[in-house]
């Protein structure tokens, strides 16, 4: 089965055209890599565009949607509040996996990442951090792990390893 995949810069900044957007492209080459069919990434500015985002990715079916950014804590670092607003189950593991695989690997910062996962009807949402290396990280953690949870969701049994 192919899935598709949205990733979500959130960056008030990049969406200005102010900021490059380095996490982004990192997370589609992650999620190209595992077969996902996913675009380039949507860049939208801090806040209420984010949630707009989310709601717009399930609305349209999207089976997993990675955000990018917005997860620290900053004033404006608000994606885990308005993926709060989207998801219907929890998936606190997924979030933990990524925190867990950065201080694992030398990033003791990672801890602080507030992001959230969980499932809006049938869409998987992620939050990872908004650096290059906490993409990196997000793919590592969550790559031997994805494709499962795209399963379950979608209604398979544990047919994966």
């Amino acid at each position: 089965m192919t899935y598709r995949g949205r990733v979500i810069t959130c960056s008030t900044r990049a969406a200005a055209g102010e900021w490059s957007d380095t996490s982004g492209p990192i997370l589609v080459e992650g999620l190209r890599a595992l077969g996902i069919d996913v675009g380039d990434p949507v860049v939208v500015a801090d806040g209420d565009p984010v949630l707009a985002a989310l709601r717009e990715a399930v609305d349209d079916g999207v089976d997993l949607v990675l955000t990018t950014g917005g997860t620290g804590h900053t004033p404006r670092d608000l994606t885990p509040e308005m993926t709060r607003q989207v998801i219907d189950r929890d998936s606190p593991g997924l979030a933990e996996a990524i925190r867990a695989y950065g201080v694992a690997h030398g990033v003791p910062t990672a801890i602080l990442s507030r992001g959230v996962a969980g499932v809006a009807g049938t869409t998987l949402i992620v939050n990872a951090p908004g650096s290059s290396g906490g993409a990196r990280d997000t793919i590592a953690a969550l790559s031997p792990v994805l494709l499962h949870a795209l399963d379950q969701i979608a209604g398979g049994d544990h047919t994966r390893v």
